[in-house]
C-alpha cells in the first residue's frame, strides 16, 4: 500500500508537538477540527452516490473549510462499509488534505500486543494519518502499542459525548473517566497522548482540563449535539489552547440534502467560519493571539 502522506510529514514535523500544534492554531486564529462523516443518506444528491459521490463530496468539504480547520477527522466507518474501494477513496481523501493540516482517523481501535501493533501501523503508515482514537478500556497493553509510534499522537476516548457515557464513564469513585486521564498519564509515550472530552459536559471536562493540564483534548458534541464553543473555551483552554474542537454534521450538512455543489460548499463554508470566529474571539480573550 502506497503512503504519501507519510512520506509528506517525515518532512513536515510541524504538527509533532504540542507546540507545533499551537503554531498552526495561531496561524488560522481557530481550533477547528472538521469531522468527515459522508453519510449516504444525508450527502447532498448533487455529488452523486456511492464511493465516488463520498470521496467527492470529502473533497469538497474539505476545499471549503481549510481556511479554518487545523484538523480533519475522518470516521472510518463510512468508508469501510464500502470495502476495499471506500478504503482506496479514504486514502484518496487524506492525500489531498495539506500536510500542515492534521489528519486524526477516527478509528476507536481498541486491542492489545501484536494486534493493537497491527491496527496502529495500518492507521500511521497505511493510511498515513496523523492520529488515531483508541479505546482504553483494555488497558496498558492497548494504548502503548500506539505511542509506540514517533511522531504520532494517540488520542483516547475519556469522557464522551454521547448518551450511553453514563453506563460506565461516571461510575466509580473517582469516576473511571478520571482513572483513564490519571492512569494513562504513567504509560510510555505519555506525552503522544490526546483526549476525547465531549463538549455536551463542560463542567466534567473542566474536571478533566484539571487532570491533564498540558494535554490536548479533542472535543466533539460541538454544533449538532448542542455544545458551545464558549462553554468548551471557558473549561478547556489552557496556556497552548490545548483543545481541538470538533464539528462534522453541522459543517457537512449546513446546505441540506437539496443543495448544488456550489451551495453545500458555501454553506459548510460559512459554518466553519461562524466556529472559527467563536474560536478566534475566545483565543482573544485569553491573550493566546
Amino acid at each position: 500500500m502506497s503512503s504519501p502522506r507519510k512520506s509528506r510529514r517525515e518532512t513536515n514535523q510541524q504538527l509533532t508537538t504540542a507546540q507545533g500544534i499551537f503554531q498552526a492554531i495561531c496561524a488560522k486564529k481557530s481550533f477547528l477540527c472538521v469531522g468527515l462523516d459522508p453519510d449516504p443518506d444525508r450527502i447532498p444528491t448533487s455529488f452523486g452516490g456511492g464511493v465516488l459521490g463520498m470521496e467527492r463530496f470529502c473533497k469538497a468539504m474539505v476545499a471549503a473549510t481549510l481556511p479554518h480547520a487545523v484538523a480533519y477527522k475522518p470516521n472510518l466507518a463510512f468508508f469501510e462499509q464500502y470495502g476495499a474501494e471506500g478504503w482506496a477513496a479514504l486514502e484518496r481523501v487524506v492525500e489531498a488534505i495539506p500536510s500542515d493540516v492534521l489528519v486524526i482517523a477516527d478509528a476507536k481501535r481498541g486491542d492489545i500486543g501484536n494486534t493493537a501493533t497491527r491496527y496502529a501501523r495500518a492507521m500511521f503508515e497505511g493510511l498515513g494519518a496523523d492520529a488515531a482514537t483508541v479505546a482504553p478500556y483494555m488497558g496498558r497493553d492497548s494504548v502503548e502499542p500506539f505511542t509506540a509510534f514517533d511522531n504520532r499522537w494517540t488520542v483516547l476516548l475519556a469522557l464522551t459525548s454521547n448518551q450511553g457515557a453514563n453506563d460506565y464513564e461516571f461510575h466509580g469513585m473517582p469516576p473511571l473517566f478520571h482513572q483513564v486521564l490519571e492512569t494513562s498519564q504513567s504509560y510510555a509515550n505519555a506525552d503522544r497522548l490526546m483526549y476525547v472530552v465531549g463538549a455536551t459536559r463542560p463542567e466534567q471536562l473542566g474536571e478533566a482540563r484539571k487532570k491533564v493540564p498540558q494535554a490536548f483534548l479533542l472535543v466533539p458534541g460541538v454544533g449538532a449535539q448542542g455544545g458551545s464553543v464558549e462553554e468548551v473555551a471557558r473549561f478547556g483552554l489552557n496556556g497552548q489552547c490545548g483543545l481541538l474542537v470538533n464539528s462534522s454534521r453541522g459543517i457537512l450538512y449546513a446546505a441540506g440534502p437539496d443543495a448544488s455543489i456550489d451551495a453545500a460548499k458555501q454553506a459548510s463554508a460559512a459554518e466553519a467560519a461562524s466556529l472559527a470566529g467563536d474560536m478566534r474571539r475566545c483565543l482573544e480573550a485569553k491573550g493566546l493571539v
